[in-house]
């Protein structure tokens, strides 16, 4: 690591925040009202580090920072009002939570900046999308071992997801009902009640929910890999889940769990689970070793320090 940066994001993702924040740099991200996005307060539900700072957003104007990291378009909008032109004139990641969108091939990305680069957080997120003449990366993700040990005394599947039924079939709506009508699934994620779902679980509860659970059931048709499908494979749930974007990649059939574009397969196999605790414990180890070499955090701090390290030296 060249040097400890000061560097500003926003607050739009509590989750990868906190993994983001384990990165050896000062992160500081502004509040104003915590009904917009990017800007609500921290709070004590997470357990922040103290380079982990949050400032009136009215304030960054005199403050001094090395670089910033850009969330979404939103937040490119409202750097025009809150930072001087100075501000936005330092080395710049966008990082990129998300598939395009609405065109799945041929859309352009917005992230446009001389001292810049786009960071996917998937290596299908960065095919897919048309990033032009922009440098890319590909970070994927980093998820802290909740350490907490698999039960799977439950003999349900569980699936996270956040207002599943207003995002609807982009995020697997109807694969989740299809198969819930098939054998026992439960919801949890903010609104999950508009669909019988059991509420919204505080961050830190989660992976000690899930748990309880036999298999986590991934219905996302078009969306990013989730971090709570990393979580729930570091508490050692097999996976079985609908067959697109990255996920086929993380899953081997029969060994972490089991993928499918047949919803009849799935179903299948949720069954299989439900009736042989044996096989979901054993597809479950697989799932745990799986998640901790792919997304462990040694790994996901090493890929940010060497991308901060690369960007300043690139831009100065």
């Amino acid at each position: 690591m060249a040097r400890r940066l000061r560097i500003l994001t926003w607050h739009v993702h509590g989750n990868y925040l906190y993994a983001l924040h384990h990165v050896p740099h000062d992160i500081v991200v502004p509040g104003l009202d915590d009904s917009l996005p990017g800007y609500g307060a921290l709070g004590s539900r997470i357990p922040w580090r103290s380079n982990l700072t949050q400032v009136p957003a009215q304030a960054l104007r005199q403050m001094s920072f090395d670089c910033i990291v850009y969330q979404s378009r939103q937040n490119m909008d409202d750097a025009r009002l809150l930072l001087t032109d100075k501000q936005r004139a330092l080395p710049s990641v966008y990082l990129e939570h998300n598939p395009p969108e609405p065109h799945p091939t041929d859309t352009q990305h917005p992230f446009r900046h001389p001292r810049g680069m786009i960071v996917h957080v998937t290596p299908f997120n960065a095919a897919m999308w048309d990033n032009g003449d922009m440098p890319v990366r590909i970070v994927e993700h980093g998820v802290p071992d909740p350490k907490v040990n698999y039960d799977g005394g439950l003999a349900r599947g569980i699936v996270v997801a956040n207002h599943l039924a207003r995002r609807g079939r982009r995020i697997g709506r109807d694969i989740f009902e299809a198969v819930r009508r098939q054998t026992p699934l439960d919801l949890i994620g903010m609104d999950a009640e508009a669909l019988g779902g059991l509420g919204e679980i505080p961050n830190m509860e989660v992976a000690a929910h899930v748990a309880r659970y036999r298999y986590f059931f991934s219905p996302i048709r078009y969306a990013s890999l989730g971090l709570s499908l990393v979580e729930a494979m570091l508490c050692g749930l097999p996976i079985v889940g609908y067959a697109t974007t990255e996920l086929p990649t993380v899953i081997t059939n029969g060994k972490e769990g089991y993928v499918d574009t047949r919803l009849t397969r799935l179903v299948e196999v949720a069954r299989q689970l439900n009736a042989e605790p044996d096989l979901a414990h054993a597809w479950g180890r697989a799932a745990r070793d799986r998640a901790l070499q792919r997304f462990g955090m040694v790994r996901y701090i090493d890929d940010w320090v060497d991308l901060f390290d690369t960007l300043m030296e690139q831009t100065s």
